[in-house]
């Protein structure tokens, strides 16, 4: 039975390695805990990063943190596009990388609002099940297109064949179509930043401490508190 007690309550930054699911990391708190456990939005397996977790009443907090926005830096081979956006998928084509300059011009194009297609490795529900499912069927399906804003793009680092990339981008942004869009496919990736959170604040999941409500809800912009109405932030901090 999955534990549903509300209590210890309070908000986990954790560091998640790359291999695990995100939903590994939560059934890992929840059994330290034996309390209900929820998280502020996924990272893949191959990603690395700030897992934003909740523990017992917490939980009802989440649209306040599911919404903020992201950092990320990651690497991005640009000889090969894959099935997944990932390491994990199968490569779908080879190709020489852009020349600096159709690079720059690539990039550019991709700050600001764009509209990209989603990973057919992604978690959104395709006909009532799980694309990432499909996938793994090999079952092809038209993946939708999302709408998401990259606030900043930055070349940190560039090599023949691959790129490394600062991104600081609205909720929802898949990475992996970013690279795609940049005729290749994310090699790494590891999340920095969470709204105001940063990964140099968490800690692997068995060390994880748990922070206090008070302190979490008041590093957050308004923005993000009214979706959740105040007279259930107000029971959440009274537990």
């Amino acid at each position: 039975m999955v534990p549903r007690a509300l209590t210890p309550v309070g908000v986990a930054l954790v560091d998640k390695p790359a291999g695990p699911s995100s939903f590994a990391i939560v059934a890992a708190l929840r059994r330290r805990t034996r309390a209900r456990t929820g998280h502020a939005g996924t990272l893949d397996p191959f990603a690395t990063g700030l897992l934003v977790l909740l523990s017992g009443a917490a939980t009802r907090l989440a649209p306040c943190l599911v919404g903020l926005d992201k950092r990320y830096v990651a690497d991005v081979d640009l000889t090969a596009t894959t099935t997944t956006g990932d390491p994990e998928g199968d490569v779908v084509e080879r190709h020489e990388p852009p020349d600096a300059g159709d690079l720059a011009a690539a990039l550019e194009r991709l700050r600001g609002e764009v509209e990209l297609r989603v990973p057919a490795a992604a978690a959104v529900k395709i006909g009532g099940e799980r694309a990432y499912r499909l996938a793994r069927r090999g079952v092809e399906v038209e993946m939708p297109l999302r709408r998401s804003t990259v606030h900043a793009l930055d070349v940190l680092a560039q090599e023949p064949g691959s790129v490394r990339l600062d991104l600081r981008v609205s909720s929802g942004t898949y990475v992996r179509s970013l690279a795609a869009a940049l005729g290749g496919h994310c090699t790494s990736l590891r999340r920095l930043e969470v709204g105001p959170f940063s990964v140099d604040e968490a800690a692997p999941v068995d060390e994880a401490r748990l922070l206090d409500v008070h302190d979490v809800l008041a590093r957050l912009p308004e923005t993000a508190l009214a979706r959740v109405p105040e007279g259930v932030r107000r029971a959440v901090l009274e537990r």
